[in-house]
């Protein structure tokens, strides 16, 4: 087995590593030795020299060190097969048989932080979101490669993260014959199409299965407003589970055009004022259709805690929105992508909005992740996902 670099630990800092937080910030470090190449692998010691785990190394960062293994294991080729088997494995075995769309690996929450992959029917999508996911890139494709079997694979290496490990963004094809066209997937027994090479994130929101279900279990003769539609999954669930009307709305043309195409694979016959291209606080404000149940999922406001304070605000304007918006008995499906917003502060913000708009609210369930996309419970700080079921009074 190769030996790798050490990086040593002040005295008494070694709590959070044997508290399995793969995390170690900068001013834990009582010694990093020079010359290692941004997303190499080290091990981690305690003061005393004992080891407490092995992760890649980015000096640019504050989080100096990401944690792959608490044990004394080499992270090769072998290792990532073994990884990427377990995740892939226990996910087709909980997910409904009619779904070929999920998340194979999700960062921290499977043990290999900094890679995210999404399985797309017989493609893969995968994101290489730190110095060391990035360093590491070409025995993970080896891996993905022998583990899951893909017919192509495409890296969709974008975002925040990437910008704060001192990455460039890199979107290209890695491995087979990656499709020109929208990729046809299946979820719960509906049909969506997929930009795997250009659509949202990485080309559908896997996260909400689980909430769609829901809301196709509520919708029976509701009219549906669908908020920040994007592809339409929503109003797709909608009109599947009994809706007398699914409206859409969005900024972009593109996602409008996917949601037509969507309802259209589905069998569900839309009108042209169904799929609407507007700002959604102006529709709110002017549009005087009657809902009785509106989705409200928007983008993450807050990208980070300088923004917190301006996004919390616009999280309680469009909620506040709704709530005047709905009638008695209405259903708010309302959610907060940003992992800045906890589940506390979400709750606070309907509160804030509940009041203003003057209306009785009831949280009737708590939504998140889908299963897919676990939580582990020594990382809080992979919990991204929150959303209520609200029932709105007079």
């Amino acid at each position: 087995m190769p030996t790798y670099p050490q990086i040593i630990l002040k005295p008494g800092r070694e709590k959070s590593l044997l508290n399995r937080h793969p995390w170690v910030f900068s001013g834990a470090l009582e010694h990093e030795p020079g010359g290692i190449a941004p997303g190499a692998v080290v091990d981690v010691t305690d003061a005393s020299g004992r080891f407490l785990g092995r992760g890649t190394y980015n000096p640019a960062s504050q989080i100096r060190v990401r944690v792959f293994t608490f044990r004394d294991e080499a992270l090769d080729a072998d290792w990532f097969r073994q990884r990427l088997r377990e995740a892939e494995g226990w996910r087709r075995d909980l997910l409904p048989p009619d779904t070929n769309a999920f998340r194979v690996l999700f960062g921290e929450a499977d043990h290999v932080p900094g890679l995210i992959v999404d399985r797309y029917d017989r493609g893969l999508v995968v994101t290489f979101a730190t110095a060391g996911a990035d360093y590491l890139r070409e025995i993970i494709l080896e891996a993905l490669i022998d583990a899951c079997r893909p017919d192509w694979i495409m890296e969709r290496s974008t975002g925040g993260y990437r910008k704060e490990e001192g990455l460039p963004p890199r979107v290209e094809a890695m491995y087979g014959d990656v499709p020109d066209e929208p990729v046809r997937i299946r979820e719960n027994g509906h049909a969506f199409l997929v930009d795997v090479r250009a659509g949202q994130k990485t080309g559908f929101f896997l996260d909400q299965r689980e909430s769609r279900e829901a809301l196709g279990q509520m919708a029976r003769g509701r009219t549906v407003l669908n908020a920040f539609g994007y592809s339409g999954a929503f109003s797709v669930y909608a009109l599947a589970g009994g809706a007398r009307r699914a409206v859409t709305v969005d900024l972009s043309e593109d996602a409008m055009s996917l949601a037509r195409q969507n309802h259209e694979i589905n069998g569900q016959a839309v009108e042209p004022a169904d799929l609407v291209i507007a700002d959604i606080f102006n529709f709110l404000r002017e549009d005087k259709t009657d809902f009785d149940l509106i989705v409200l999922d928007p983008p993450a406001f807050a990208k980070s805690k300088a923004a917190l304070v301006r996004a919390t605000r616009g999280y309680k304007d469009i909620n506040w929105l709704a709530m005047r918006r709905l009638p008695p008995g209405g259903l708010l499906f309302t959610f907060s992508c940003s992992g800045h917003v906890t589940a506390d502060l979400h709750r606070k913000i309907l509160f804030a909005a509940a009041l203003d708009a003057h209306r009785e609210v009831q949280i009737l369930r708590i939504l998140g992740h889908g299963l897919d996309h676990p939580l582990n419970v020594y990382h809080p700080e992979g919990e991204y996902l929150t959303g209520f079921i609200c029932r709105v009074g007079e």
